[in-house]
């Protein structure tokens, strides 16, 4: 059997090393979410060619990528500069560099919080406004800010569909029609079960507020079908005045 070639790997400071088998290779740095499927190929790759592997999971091998307190302690004396402005990390950590940078003689080190805007020249650097701020995500072609909730409504109806309930009232808010049911993604005895809990409900409440109606059809509909399949649908109550 021949040997296999041995792998080349660019480096700046010899473009010519080599991998063989019976080399180690280490991982020293955690995998960026998103890349686990890219790195695991390649460990499988030096793997299948006998060379062995250190990763962080199961070695103590991991070298951070951030400075530590005396590398930024040297990085200050070097630049020396006017405003310290920690803008990385959580809040405890931009408060704990900022403290540094004031013991290392800096005039002026401000912790900024999220959505705040700054001007940094000229004169002295001053908190100008408050700007939007957080996470957003594309949700098909539209941008969507974090929290929506779309995401969580779209995994309940998934769980136990959506339930739909119409009621049609006059100028004074009497029942003016018999009430509708829609249900989707749910066993059609569920969809009896949820009208007759609405006509009930409906002849108990003959003279409520609007608003209040509502509420109590959307209770008793939803408590309907958890009775009759174990599932809580999402619930809606459209009301449509003549």
């Amino acid at each position: 059997m021949s040997r296999a070639p041995p792998w080349r790997i660019a480096d700046e400071s010899d473009p010519n090393v080599e991998l063989r088998e019976g080399d180690t290779v280490s991982f020293s740095s955690r995998v960026i979410p998103g890349n686990e499927l890219a790195i695991a190929e390649i460990q499988n790759k030096l793997a299948a060619r006998g060379i062995g592997l250190l990763t962080s999971e199961d070695h103590h091998v991991h070298v951070s990528g951030h400075p530590c307190r005396d590398e930024l302690a040297q990085m200050y004396r070097w630049i020396r500069p006017k405003l310290a402005l920690p803008v990385h990390g959580e809040m405890r950590h931009q408060v704990a560099h900022a403290a540094l940078a004031r013991e290392l003689q800096v005039p002026q080190a401000m912790v900024p919080e999220n959505g705040q805007l700054f001007r940094l020249a000229p004169g002295r650097p001053v908190l100008l406004d408050e700007v939007p701020s957080g996470r957003i995500h594309m949700d098909g072609r539209v941008l969507v800010a974090e929290g929506a909730g779309l995401a969580k409504d779209r995994r309940a109806m998934a769980y136990a569909g959506l339930l739909v309930v119409s009621l049609v009232v006059d100028h004074k808010g009497r029942i003016a029609a018999p009430p509708t049911v829609l249900g989707e993604g749910m066993p059609e005895p569920v969809e009896e079960a949820v009208l007759k809990a609405v006509e009930d409900t409906l002849d108990k409440n003959k003279r409520s507020d609007i608003d209040d109606l509502a509420e109590n059809v959307r209770r008793a509909a939803r408590r309907a079908a958890h009775d009759a399949w174990g599932k809580k649908p999402i619930t809606r109550v459209l009301i449509n005045e003549i």
